[in-house]
């Protein structure tokens, strides 16, 4: 199940320093980024192997998420908000804001075998 977590944030006069260390369930092995999407929906998939950890750090966005039992919905508008996707969550993701760039660390390496398109009956 989807898990959102809230990263930790080091704020003062200069600025905002948001750190990633020892909050991820995984190695990471893979990072990747959206960026420049237009009305479309990306994802649309779960994987057999791979766990990830998504952060919108710039502008928004929106996961909607299906583990086959529960359906969830997180808005990501916040650099320092990271949703944790299971290998069991069939995501979506969708309403990107202009400029939005969403930040994504992989437990494994691409593997195009590691990808389940359909989705759960509801």
């Amino acid at each position: 199940m989807a898990k959102l977590i809230i990263l930790s944030t080091f704020s003062d006069q200069r600025g905002n320093l948001t750190v990633i260390e020892k909050q991820l369930p995984f190695p990471i092995k893979r990072v990747f980024y959206i960026y420049g999407v237009d009305n479309s929906v990306r994802g649309g998939h779960r994987h057999y192997k791979t766990i990830q950890a998504a952060v919108c750090i710039h502008g928004s966005c929106r996961v909607n998420n299906f583990d086959g039992k529960n359906k969830e919905s997180f808005l990501l508008d916040n650099p320092n908000k990271c949703l944790i996707l299971e290998t069991s969550d069939w995501h979506t993701m969708s309403n990107f804001s202009k400029e939005a760039v969403l930040l994504v660390f992989a437990s494994e390496l691409f593997d195009p075998k590691d990808y389940i398109f359909e989705p759960y009956d509801d």
